[in-house]
């Protein structure tokens, strides 16, 4: 905690006159600070006073200064204060809530002694306490009790005392760390006050000058002392105030001032619009910079804030501690803690409904109610899409509902949960037959909206249960703000539902755009539609909207004034219904009438009418309110068709009559009778009789003999029966009672109106039932009551039996119900109509039962009417077997033939044809098609008799070039091109040149397509077929040409337009053509006439026509051209004349090149004379010099350049000493006599000027002699320059040792040891250095490194220095020799240069040599190596081909070299770090590949390597995510798991659409729930997996989807988990993999003695069986492998031999 000081408040005095007591308000507003005259002054946040007040004695006779303020303390609203003084009393002012409100004592409170302390904690406690320090009191309303809490106030000796707002341990724990700070520091002087943070993690302690602050560690448990805050002349402090929010700290002296701090642990600013303040560690404040509110953020379990957020358009905070998330609205101050455990910061979150925050965290939404500090619920959701769920808080309150919360979401794509919030239970599920797109619930929650993938808009009653679909095409839907009316779009209407409890009522209205949105104030609502770049308002009808509203709000009165206001129509109607149903319900029966009236229903609204009129007499009359009246309730009950209930209703009340009187108004004789019955009416017998006789009278015979059977006379109830023409119920009445069968006569009579009325089975009935079974049969046989006659006749009658049988068959099919008929005829052995049944139903499985028992004959004409079912359902296979059976062979050929299945047609017929009746009559039917205009079916069948050429003539015949070259293309490759070429021709010669352009195209014969367009005068296609085929200068030719065709003008345009004049120039005059080029020019160019000209003039030269090429090099402005023309044909006289005349510069020249022909003919004279002319005497000076000539040339020399002589006399000297042995003689011999003459300096230059390459013994014994003399004579510094010069030439004529010596004798010790090193004689300069200065040994073997090195000699550099040997084997690029030198040093070494030897290879590309090399030489644990193992196996399990038995051994490398750098990783310091895991992940991985691999070469393991392939799927992490899956689903595919191999190359197809799209968001992940297999894995580069496989899965899922055959699950095992998942998603518990497939272990576990690696038996047993049968030696190597790795096998009974 930091204090910065930012203002004084209030200034101090000269003298003591100290502030008592500090207050904060709660809602941080308002500062209140005593002074000592008893005034309370008033602050506002910003420090600024705004009010004050005086403080009153407890009694005015002891006068003003009689007490002291002690304590102050705002009540929790802000609007009171509450003073304690010390003349025993507490007084609570109120100050009111705004500046400047009077200021009143509205409360006191009179005590046994002075108060010391005081806080005001709740509403209506004031806890405060006394200078008796016995107990604290607590003051509550108006009384005072005590109760015996820590005390604020705590002793500690003279004048010191702790104000502590926290636990007696904590303020302990504080005195003792203030008494050591107290007792170290002997400048500190006794603590005064003391004052806490709100939230307790800081407390301040006030003394002199000096404010010190304790900080509470919660990591250490301890309080940490802080820097202190020393303020000179700042006096004791007296008392300490902290803000609520924890901002702001203020300190009272002893003085009287008031000072100001600004408190904060840290201070930042989030994104320049928030600034965020921690005042603690739980509590930070967000102010906003622009509007400057400010909300207080704070952990109330104490935690820390770790990290604030502000999201959601900068509107919510989200904040974190260890244990809790902290959320909050800044527009409204809701703020809200929960308990939530830290997810690693993978939650999302959702701001979209205003009251309620949606976190969306590993398939788990949660929802926190801003302002609470409870989860208001939580719900496992995979769909997140905020129009997917639906949250309602609260929106519009109803009667009778104090809280209404509900939630609606996906369980899965097609399943909706309604969940409600506070009681948290479902209260809704809907199961939908298609994917839920949209939802969304009504402000009420007592309906919901949602709209599926087909644009169908559904609406669901949650109360009732109920689904309907009420709109389709949706495009658009809303629920408008306020209301339970519903606006949507469909295609181009506006459709609204004012009343929604009646969804078939939809107003619509068309309108031209699409609607975006609903806008809702001003008294009026409008939905907006954007109509092209316009945006149109179509409003709504706000009072049926109202209707609504009211409605919802219980205010009837209201609806029904408004509802007067409108025209009757279908909407109208509708509310006019709602409020009748309502109106009822809430028994306001006035406007119930008046509803039904409006509607018309007369009856409802007289009946009402009456009943209004009754309960208003009875509450006139007694009171209260009428509608409680018992017959009013009754009546109401008699209104809802409830009669029963109102029957009790008046016999409650003891109102028999009225009920009986009820039932006969309503003709309800048989519940008058039962409720007089009851009771004991007396009036019952009348009652029956008078029922009886109205029965009659109304000829209600039936009910009449109803009533007498239930009064026991079944004579009189028969006769009403057969009166009232119903013998069916006499003749039941009579079959249940033995006494009245014994009467014949009535029997008989029942009998006759039974058949007369045609009743034949009930009169068979009766009849069976008196013993007449021959009569009986009769009656069921004309009534066709065939079940009974063939019973009765199983019993009476056997014979008749089959005949029966027939009959009901045949009664059947005139039914139309042959299906049932086919089982009687067999039953009668009626076997062909049987048959015509079977086939008349359709039942041709038993149709071919049936015809299968047939004989030949009998059969052989059905089955083709059978064949042709199945030929139409095309199951031809079925139906061929079919035709066969009914010898028709013919018309299965035809079937196949029409359903243009022509390879089984030519099978079929193949076998019941000779080959050529086949040819014969498939190019005779082809004929037929061919005639039809059915090319294509006639194609097929020509190639199915091997007649392509018949088809190709064909499509020529009928000029279907495409067709044709398509056949030609497919059965003569070789001939195609000479095909299009031909065709080209005719269609060239029909002037189908389009046509014919393709065809010479594809024949690549552009130069014939120009030539064609040329002929006929179409130069523009011709120009484009060569710009698009005949390469880069073949359009320039033809333009060329095109313009030479049009000439002048036109030719100008046309090249113009095609950019090409200049080239055209350029080709006309390369191609000779200057005239054409002139003309050109000449019209378009003129620039280019000069060049031209020159062009032609070259041309002219070139064919020997000089002059007239001298006048095209005048007219080219290039007369120096034609001059260098005649100079080279040596026309001397024709080229002076032309330089002359045009170009007088080149006279000279001309000369000269005269004077060159003179030279090569010896004639110097004459050469001589032609350059004197010509003023070049130099020319003629160097001449002579070349033809050494000297005397000539110093003749020259010194009559024509004098200044040069000198220099000329030195040449001529050096040339002398160039001549030989003769010239080098006379040097020396001038030397000697210089050396005799004493003049050594000059006989030194003299030998030194010795030049003779031919003797090199004479220069080393002048120069010698020389270095000789000037040692010797001249002075050191001559003789020095003398050896310098004479030592470089000595060891240019390589004499090292000679030029060696000369630099030791005047101490150049390194000059000598250079020339040694030049001479590369080693050892004389290493021994010169080692015996001359030893500083020069280490210069000498750098050199002689250096020296090795530029040689080559790496052997001989291996002895000297071994690491630069392996540096220039890898620079020379002989890595071999690198690898080998390295392997005979240190490992260290070794490794270093296998580690750049590995990264040169992957580089090239060649990661398998490089995984070589780690597996000849071991892979170390460096961590400068990971990245190159990491490569190594990324390009490895990247590459193609690796999917195969024969791929195993590179695997098993991979395997190897991972599994040394593991056991190398376990002895390091790398042992368990993640990069250790995440090899041993990648060991696990490169050993499911290989074991895969051995697998795939024995035919018993297939499985195994399909296991592995799936198992390889939890590690796409790692893994080419579409590699790994196509190769699982091929896999699966391959070994019959069809269900996995769908899913999995579905998945496949998925991930290679986001690879082209570059994003992995629109991946579906729900086939992949449950399953170890992970979400997030990195999108490839590349596609692993070639176009035409791809296609091929693409194929097999599309041809899968459409059978709909498979089931898109993945298969589960005994845990209910996927069976591959090593996680059971139910319990979390993860299974150890088994080492042989990868799956899961459940049982039969084998343990392997290394932890962690186990194999199922099962597996473990048919791997070993598989290597006993097979011998494979790649399975072997896998045992033996999982032998080093797991520490030895389970069992001795294998060998590796």
């Amino acid at each position: 905690m930091q204090l910065k000081h930012l203002r004084t408040l209030l200034s101090p005095q000269d003298g003591a006159a100290k502030v008592t007591c500090m207050a904060w308000s709660q809602n941080n507003a308002k500062f209140a600070v005593c002074t000592v005259d008893r005034v309370v002054l008033l602050y506002d946040e910003h420090g600024e006073r705004r009010d004050k007040f005086s403080t009153k004695p407890a009694d005015m006779k002891y006068g003003r200064k009689s007490y002291m303020v002690k304590g102050m303390a705002f009540s929790p609203d802000s609007t009171k204060i509450a003073i304690g003084q010390t003349d025993n009393i507490i007084y609570v002012y109120k100050i009111g809530e705004d500046w400047g409100d009077k200021k009143v004592i509205c409360n006191k409170f009179i005590q046994t002694s002075a108060v010391t302390c005081l806080q005001w904690p709740a509403e209506h406690i004031i806890v405060f306490g006394l200078a008796e320090g016995k107990d604290l009191g607590e003051i509550e309303s108006s009384l005072t009790r005590f109760v015996s809490i820590f005390p604020f106030s705590v002793a500690l000796g003279k004048e010191f005392s702790l104000v502590m707002q926290m636990a007696p341990s904590l303020g302990i724990s504080l005195m003792m760390k203030a008494l050591e700070s107290h007792s170290r520091d002997p400048q500190e002087r006794e603590f005064t006050t003391a004052a806490a943070s709100p939230g307790g993690q800081s407390v301040v302690l006030g003394s002199y000058d000096r404010l010190r602050v304790l900080n509470w560690s919660p990591r250490r448990s301890i309080w940490e002392e802080a820097k202190p805050k020393e303020i000179a002349n700042l006096y004791t402090v007296t008392a300490l105030a902290w803000k609520r929010d924890g901002s702001r700290l203020c300190a009272g002296t002893l003085c009287g001032g008031v000072e100001q701090f600004d408190c904060c642990l840290r201070r930042s600013i989030y994104k320049n619009k928030f600034e965020l303040t921690y005042v603690g560690p739980s509590q930070v404040i967000v102010k906003n910079l622009s509007s400057g509110t400010r909300v207080v953020l704070k952990s109330h379990y104490g935690y820390e804030v770790e990290e604030v957020k502000i999201l959601g358009k900068e509107r919510y905070l989200v904040a974190h501690t260890s244990d809790t998330l902290l959320l909050g609205d800044l527009n409204t101050n809701r703020l809200s803690e929960v308990a939530w455990q830290g997810s690693g910061g993978n939650e999302k979150y959702f701001f979209e409904n205003e009251n309620v925050c949606m976190i969306f965290n590993a398939g788990e939404l949660t929802l926190v109610e801003y302002g609470s500090n409870d989860t208001l619920g939580s719900v496992r959701t995979e769909f997140m899409n905020p129009h997917l769920i639906s949250v309602r808080i609260n929106e519009r309150r109803q009667r009778g509902i104090e809280d209404n919360k509900k939630l609606a979401y996906l369980i899965d794509i097609k399943t909706i949960a309604i969940v409600d919030l506070i009681g948290g239970y479902n209260i809704g599920t809907i199961s939908h037959e298609s994917r839920v797109d949209w939802l969304e619930l009504n402000e009420t929650g007592h309906k919901l909206l949602f709209r599926d993938r087909k644009l169908r808009l559904h609406l669901y009653d949650i109360e009732g249960c109920s689904k309907t679909m009420i709109l389709n095409f949706c495009s658009y839907v809303q629920w408008v703000p306020g209301s339970d009316v519903l606006v949507a779009q469909n295609r181009n209407s506006l459709c609204v539902w004012y009343n929604i409890e009646a969804p078939e009522r939809v107003t619509m209205s068309s309108i031209r755009g699409e609607v975006i949105g609903l806008e809702r104030g001003g008294g009026k609502t409008e939905v907006m539609v954007t109509e092209g770049v316009t945006t149109v308002a179509y409003t709504l009808d706000e009072g049926l909207i109202e209707f609504g509203t009211a409605i919802d709000d219980g205010n009837y009165t209201r609806a029904t004034a408004f509802l007067e206001t409108l025209e009757m129509t279908p909407e109208t109607e509708a509310m006019w219904k709602t409020l009748s149903k309502l109106a009822l319900e809430a028994r306001q029966l006035h406007i119930a009438e008046r509803c039904f009236s409006a509607l018309g229903h007369v009856a409802k609204a007289r009946f009402l009418h009456k009943t209004n009129e009754i309960a208003d007499q009875v509450s006139r009359e007694y009171g209260g309110e009428g509608t409680d009246f018992y017959q009013v309730r009754a009546r109401l009950a008699m209104l809802e068709k409830n009669y029963k209930l109102a029957e009790m209703i008046f016999l409650e009340q003891n109102a028999v009559e009225e009920a009986m009187d009820m039932y006969q108004e309503l003709h309800r004789w048989d519940e008058c009778i039962a409720v007089a019955q009851a009771k004991g009416h007396p009036a019952l017998e009348k009652l029956r009789r008078g029922y009886y006789q109205w029965l009659m009278d109304t000829q209600q015979e039936e009910r009449a003999g109803e009533l007498q059977e239930s009064q026991g006379d079944g004579l009189a109830a028969i006769s009403l029966y057969l009166k009232a023409g119903l013998p069916a119920k006499a003749a039941r009445l009579v079959l249940t009672r033995e006494e009245l069968l014994a009467n014949t006569e009535l029997v008989e009579h029942i009998t006759a109106a039974l058949i007369k009325g045609e009743l034949y089975e009930r009169a068979g009935d009766l009849f069976e039932k008196i013993r007449n079974p021959q009569r009986a049969l009769e009656c069921y046989c004309k009534g066709n009551a065939f079940m009974k006659a063939v019973e009765l006749a199983r019993l009476a009658f056997p014979v008749e039996v089959v005949r029966l049988e027939e009959a009901w068959g045949d009664h059947l099919v005139q039914q139309k119900q042959l299906d049932a008929a086919i089982n009687h005829y067999i039953e009668a052995r009626c076997s062909i109509k049987a048959i015509e049944a079977a086939l008349g139903a359709r039942q041709w499985k038993k149709a071919i039962y049936i015809l299968d028992l047939q004989d030949q004959n009998t059969a052989s004409k059905y089955y083709p009417r059978v064949a042709q079912h199945y030929a139409s359902l095309q199951e031809y296979e079925i139906a061929e077997e079919l035709y066969i059976k009914g010898d028709r062979t013919k018309d299965a050929i035809d079937m196949y033939t029409q359903a243009g299945r022509w390879e089984q047609a030519h099978k079929l017929a193949m076998k019941c044809m000779r080959p050529e009746d086949v040819s014969v009559l498939y190019i005779t039917q082809a004929q037929e098609m061919e005639k039809q205009g059915k090319y294509r079916e006639a194609e097929r069948l020509y190639v199915t008799v091997e007649e392509p050429d018949l088809a190709i003539t064909m499509f020529k015949k009928h000029k279907l070039y495409d067709d044709m070259i398509r056949l030609v293309g497919k059965h003569h490759p070789d001939l195609l091109s000479d095909t299009h070429l031909h065709l080209g021709k005719e269609l060239e010669a029909e002037g189908r040149l389009q046509e014919a352009e393709y065809h010479y195209l594809e024949a690549q014969e552009w130069k014939a397509t120009v030539n064609m367009y040329r002929s006929n005068g179409l130069w523009e296609e011709a120009y484009r077929v060569a710009k698009a085929h005949g390469g880069t200068n073949a359009h320039k030719h033809v333009a060329y040409l095109w313009a030479k065709s049009l000439g002048g003008e036109s030719a100008v345009r046309l090249l113009n337009k095609l950019g090409l004049l200049e080239a055209a120039i350029d080709h006309a005059a390369d191609n000779c053509s200057f005239e054409f080029a002139f003309e050109l020019s000449r019209l378009a160019l003129k620039h280019k006439t000069p060049e031209i000209h020159l062009r032609y003039a070259m041309y002219l030269e070139d064919e020997g026509k000089f002059e007239e090429a001298e006048a095209e090099f005048i007219r080219a402005g290039k007369p120096k051209e034609a001059v260098l023309m005649f100079v080279h044909n040596q026309d001397w006289e024709a080229a002076q004349r032309v330089a002359e005349a045009h170009d007088p510069d080149s006279v000279a020249e001309v000369l000269v090149g005269q004077a060159r022909g003179a030279l090569e003919e010896k004639d110097f004279q004459k050469a001589e004379g032609l350059l004197l002319r010509a003023q070049r005497p130099g020319l003629a000076l160097n001449f002579y010099k070349e033809a050494g000539l000297w005397s000539d040339a110093l003749r020259i020399c010194k009559d024509y350049v004098p200044g040069q002589l000198e220099a000329l006399q030195e040449e001529y000297e050096r040339e002398a000493t160039k001549k030989g042995a003769r010239g080098m003689e006379g040097l020396v011999e001038q030397a000697r006599q210089w050396e005799q003459a004493g003049e050594y300096s000059r006989a030194v230059d003299c030998y030194l000027k010795v030049r003779d390459s031919g003797s090199s013994s004479l220069m080393e014994k002048c120069w010698m002699k020389a270095a000789e003399l000037a040692i010797k004579f001249l002075p050191p510094q001559r003789s020095l320059e003398v050896v310098r010069a004479v030592g470089p030439q000595l060891t240019g004529i390589r004499k090292y040792s000679a030029a060696a010596e000369l630099y030791l004798n005047l101490d150049l010790v390194k000059e000598a040891i250079d020339a040694f090193i030049e001479g590369e004689e080693w050892n004389k300069a290493k021994r010169v250095a080692k015996e001359l200065d030893p500083r020069y040994e280490d210069y000498v073997d750098e050199h002689y490194k250096e020296f090795l090195k530029n040689q080559g000699k790496v052997d001989s550099l291996v002895g000297v220095d071994v690491v630069a040997a392996l540096d220039l084997y890898v620079e020379q690029g002989q890595w071999d020799k690198c690898i080998e030198t390295a392997t005979k040093q240190n490992y260290k070494i070794l490794h270093k240069y296998v580690a750049l030897y590995a990264t040169h290879l992957i580089r090239e590309g060649d990661y398998g040599q490089a995984l070589a090399l780690y597996v000849q030489h071991g892979a170390p644990a460096n961590p400068q190596n990971f990245n190159i193992y990491k490569r190594i196996f990324t390009d490895m399990v990247s590459s193609p081909g690796t999917n195969s038995a024969e791929a195993y051994h590179n695997w098993a490398d991979l395997r190897d070299v991972l599994f040394n750098l593991c056991e190398n990783l376990v002895k390091s310091s790398e042992a368990n770090s993640p990069a250790h895991e995440e090899f041993e992940t990648m060991l696990l991985i490169a050993h499911y590949y290989a074991t895969r691999s051995a697998a795939q070469s024995v035919k018993q393991l297939e499985t195994v390597a399909a296991q592995l392939s799936v198992s390889l799927l939890r590690h796409t992490q790692l893994l080419p995510a579409d590699k790994a899956f196509y190769e699982a689903g091929i896999a699966t595919k391959a070994v019959g798991w069809e269900n996995m191999a769908f899913i999995f190359l579905n998945r496949f197809l998925d991930l290679t659409d986001a690879i082209e799209e570059g994003t992995l968001d629109a991946l579906d992940h729900c086939d992949f729930q449950d399953t170890d297999i992970p979400f997030e894995v990195p999108l490839p580069a590349k596609q692993h997996v070639p176009e035409a496989q791809r296609e091929e899965v693409r194929d097999w899922v599309l041809t899968v989807s459409m059978d709909q055959r498979l089931e898109q699950v993945l298969p589960r095992d005994e845990r209910g988990a996927y069976e591959a998942s090593l996680v059971a998603a139910s319990t979390g518990v993860r299974a150890l993999p088994c080492l042989i497939t990868g799956y899961p272990i459940l049982r039969n576990k084998i343990e392997f003695k290394r932890p962690g690696k186990a194999a199922n038996k099962d597996n473990w047993n048919k791997f070993l069986m598989a290597i006993k049968t097979s011998h494979s030696p790649v399975c072997q190597d896998v045992l033996k492998f999982i032998s080093q790795w797991c520490g030895g096998l389970p069992s001795t009974s294998f060998s590796f031999q």
